[in-house]
């Protein structure tokens, strides 16, 4: 590569890093091609873009983007893919899934709405992470919940205040 195909390339990631608030990096070295079909198909489906960079690269694009990655830049060491989401905990699921199957792609750390994670130990709790649209619908129910009580035992109650009250009335 010249040096400005080299410059174009951390530019076009340092975008990339920039727009992006869900960042998995993993290791899927020592798949096949088939399980690497695989494993594309499956981040298509989950609308997941799933890339190879160069670690210089994308330790370059780290400290060219305004956003801090903290100790991302220390597992940049072998083989490392990258995987951008729209959801945070896609990634997560997709791994876990995948990896019934195959003991990789394994997890070297995640950037989650600037948090980050590092270590393949912490995916159980990037799986157990609510997305934004989980959590409104949970806010959502649990607001509908007591409204939903009130009405039902105002409707059920109806019958019963209304004879507590004509007996009231008899006497």
């Amino acid at each position: 590569m010249t040096r400005e195909e080299k410059t174009k390339a951390i530019s076009e990631l340092t975008e990339k890093l920039g727009a992006s608030t869900h960042l998995y990096l993993t290791d899927i070295s020592g798949l096949d091609a088939q399980a690497t079909s695989n494993l594309r198909r499956a981040c298509y489906k989950a609308n997941i873009s799933l890339s190879m960079t160069k670690n210089t690269f994308l330790d370059k694009a780290m400290q060219a983007s305004d956003k801090d990655f903290g100790d991302l830049s220390t597992i940049l060491k072998g083989n490392t893919s990258i995987m951008f989401s729209e959801v945070g905990n896609a990634p997560a699921k997709v791994i876990k899934a995948f990896r019934k199957k195959s003991e990789k792609p394994v997890l070297k750390g995640a950037y989650i709405e600037e948090n980050v994670y590092i270590g393949d130990d912490q995916l159980e709790a990037l799986v157990n992470i609510k997305s934004r649209e989980e959590l409104i619908g949970e806010i959502i129910s649990l607001l509908q919940s007591p409204a939903k009580n009130v009405v039902s035992a105002l409707q059920s109650g109806g019958g019963k205040l209304s004879g507590i009250l004509q007996t009231l009335s008899n006497k």
